[in-house]
């Protein structure tokens, strides 16, 4: 459990919380899904067209964005940030007119417009993007070279937003049903993008266009630019829905290194099915594509940049051993295959069903390889990296704004500790497979996923998602042993936090429902005063 057991009189841990930032008109533009430019329309296909020139870190560009009307509405917004240019925007043969506020442009369509109706805007664009200043952290254009020198060029932009570098409309809450990624470099080099390679044309001027299309819904983000290169081979895999192609695109000199760390893959896919469900974008296959950062997740095209070796690059969060025997970027950004791209937040601030469950997707994957108890002394392992700076959930919706780090290590053991509340494995696989049937190619709110995970498991967990995702407190068990007798009682609690803890006192299992009040239980004449020892998961 993830708990801190202290004797009568300690004082509990707390965290100091970080000072609140104020936010302005430009992070509710860039954050919220709700706001009259937003609101009444829904982004249903992106058919992106992109000529990247290397030679000059440009790149010109168009957008045909076809909507859904949800409602009556005036202005529609879409988001370009600078210091890219939109040249025009054009719906049925017309020019619209355009005014801009910031990263956001904002028009007023001229076609007739009934709720129902489908109609179609396309962007006009071009500048030098901005560039990634430390990747994929910070993300943008990354304008590279291989170690031979020769041009390599991707992209990053989870949370800054795919806005760094295309017109869309940029949130998570809105995906489109569908996407053309049409993209055109030097003849010299290959692009590798989401989805399925429908084409390649040879262009007059040295240049090549390659049309990759995803048939499925995609959240804005995880749309990349994988420009060098590359090698290419395949696989396949039987799985759960059948027939899934597999196709690996290191850099050329790189083939012989990723045909031996590459097969992880296979493992890993095998493995997290078995615990999230089917793969959710048999359609569009599943790829991993070398990039010059560390690695990325983006749909059907995870970037992969971990030095072809086990650990993060050479690594292990755990500090046990045990993360040095898989590939982590193989594992953890392929985990969100699941949770993140099938299932999307809509909000930033809720990013913890993105990386908690990918944090604990990792333990699972040590399960499969190694058995439960590997799996969980990995888990526990990565809780030395828990910061408690500040609150995994904080009170910024709307405005673009994500909580602590944290999100990692202690979102994933936060779900490691519900496993053992929820106490059987066979139910627990059931509400992780349930997630990903239930919430399938949907985007949610954290509250669903609260709410769903409690509704399964027959518990009442609120109290626990509020301790941990909402505070930086670290439960504590208080508590004296005495006249045969234990009293005990939480400290450092949210209100109402009653999580049941089991303990090991004189040799002997108590299972404990601590309350922020003093509970006392009878030990028998023989328990003494000897130790406590809560349940280490």
């Amino acid at each position: 459990m993830l708990v801190f057991a202290a004797a009568h009189g300690a004082p509990a841990s707390a965290a100091a919380q970080t000072a609140a930032r104020v936010y302005g008109r430009a992070d509710t533009l860039r954050g919220s899904y709700t706001t009259p430019g937003r609101n009444w329309w829904d982004a249903t296909f992106y058919d992106l067209r992109v000529a990247v020139s290397p030679s000059d870190s440009t790149i010109r560009g168009s957008n045909a964005i076809t909507y859904r009307v949800l409602r009556p509405g005036k202005e529609l917004q879409i988001d370009l940030m600078v210091p890219l240019v939109v040249d025009s925007m054009v719906q049925d043969g017309r020019r619209l007119r355009f005014r801009r506020d910031g990263n956001a442009f904002f028009t007023r369509p001229v076609a007739r417009h009934r709720v129902g109706d489908f109609r179609t805007i396309t962007v006009y664009y071009h500048g030098r993007p901005q560039v990634a200043r430390r990747p994929p952290w910070e993300g943008g254009f990354t304008w590279g070279t291989d170690s031979l020198g020769r041009p390599w060029v991707v992209t990053t932009d989870q949370g800054v937003g795919a806005s760094i570098w295309w017109p869309n409309k940029d949130t998570q809450a809105d995906e489109p049903d569908s996407q053309r990624v049409a993209i055109t470099v030097p003849d010299s080099l290959q692009n590798v993008s989401n989805g399925r390679l429908r084409g390649r044309r040879q262009n007059a001027d040295g240049t090549t266009t390659y049309e990759w299309f995803v048939v499925n819904p995609i959240n804005n983000y995880a749309i990349a630019v994988a420009a060098g290169h590359y090698a290419h081979y395949s696989d396949t895999l039987q799985g759960e829905a059948g027939k899934l192609t597999l196709d690996f695109w290191p850099l050329d000199y790189h083939l012989d290194a990723a045909q031996r760390q590459f097969p992880q893959a296979k493992a890993m896919l095998q493995c997290f099915e078995g615990w999230f469900g089917p793969y959710p974008w048999y359609e569009d296959g599943y790829k991993l594509v070398e990039v010059s950062n560390n690695g990325m997740e983006h749909q059907s095209a995870v970037a992969y940049g971990n030095l072809f070796a086990n650990g993060y690059r050479r690594r292990d969060a755990s500090g046990t051993g045990l993360g040095l025997k898989w590939d982590f970027i193989i594992v953890h950004e392929s985990a969100h295959e699941w949770f993140g791209n099938n299932i999307t937040t809509k909000d930033l601030a809720d990013m913890w069903v993105h990386e908690s469950f990918a944090n604990y997707a990792e333990g699972l994957y040590t399960e499969c390889l190694f058995g439960k108890e590997d799996g969980a002394r990995y888990t526990i392992g990565t809780r030395r990296g828990i910061r408690n700076d500040a609150p995994i959930v904080s009170a910024a919706y709307g405005v673009n704004a994500q909580g602590s780090g944290d999100m990692y290590p202690k979102g994933g053991n936060m779900l490691h500790t519900i496993r053992q509340l929820v106490g059987d494995d066979a139910r627990w696989r059931e509400i992780l497979r349930g997630l990903n049937s239930t919430f399938r190619h949907q985007t949610v709110t954290g509250t669903q996923i609260r709410a769903y995970i409690s509704e399964q498991a027959g518990i009442d967990l609120s109290k626990v998602f509020t301790q941990y995702l909402e505070t930086t407190k670290v439960p504590a068990l208080e508590f004296r042993i005495g006249d045969s007798a234990l009293t005990y009682r939480w400290t450092d609690v949210v209100a109402g936090f009653d999580m049941p803890l089991p303990v090991t006192v004189g040799g002997r299992v108590y299972q404990l429902r601590p309350t922020a009040r003093w509970q006392t239980l009878p030990l028998g004449p023989t328990a003494g005063s000897g130790d406590l020892a809560p349940d280490p998961d």
